[in-house]
């Protein structure tokens, strides 16, 4: 084959790339304001990912065998290389709203949607500085937005303060969706609302 190579190759017919996917981004969430412009290119070169990863490795947990846990989406390269864009949201100070979309096979969003936190994983501790935070992980059942989707939360609890971090991960035909949403008044049922509203806008967007 002559010429080129493109930086990825389409994990399946008729799917995505990132402008595309950027284009299929929700443009506004009502209380919200958009945090910055979207970003958008391979899923792990994205630079909210890599800070979030950075963030993340930077804490200690008291059992480092469920650092995994604490992610919407599992770290297989195809989620890592897959054609993304993501875009971010704030309410005040204290409540944030990210959506992504990347473009993936149907086999590897079909194993997204389906992970769960091992039952060891439900309640461990992290090392914040000096000091420790309990964090317990919820999962519930029986929603399903697009052709599958999971929710999860995670209640990190520090003396008397708490905070509250939802995610729902979706799919659809070509593509993966996650929202999450992150502040101390955060709710699955608000999380679930903007993961649906997430998913008609994709719907309606992409071809």
């Amino acid at each position: 084959m002559n010429g080129s190579t493109p930086s990825y190759t389409a994990p399946v017919p008729g799917s995505y790339n990132a402008d595309q996917l950027t284009q299929a981004l929700l443009t506004d969430i009502p209380g919200y304001a958009r945090s910055g412009a979207p970003q958008w290119g391979e899923y792990g070169s994205l630079a909210a990912v890599q800070n979030l990863n950075q963030m993340q490795q930077a804490v200690k947990l008291d059992k480092p065998q469920c650092a995994s846990s604490t992610h919407a989406l599992s770290e297989e390269k195809a989620v890592q290389t897959a054609p993304s864009a993501l875009v971010a949201f704030v309410k005040g100070n204290q409540q944030s709203v990210t959506e992504t979309l990347m473009a993936v096979g149907p086999d590897v969003a079909a194993r997204q949607v389906k992970v769960r936190a091992p039952a060891s994983c439900r309640t461990f501790r992290v090392k914040v500085g000096s000091g420790w935070v309990s964090d317990t992980i919820y999962e519930s059942s029986g929603t399903r937005i697009g052709e599958g989707s999971r929710t999860a939360g995670i209640l990190t609890s520090s003396g008397t303060t708490s905070v509250r971090t939802w995610f729902v991960v979706l799919r659809s035909r070509g593509y993966l969706a996650t929202i999450t949403l992150y502040g101390p008044g955060a709710t699955r049922v608000e999380a679930e609302r903007f993961a649906r509203q997430a998913y008609q806008q994709a719907e309606r967007i992409l071809p």
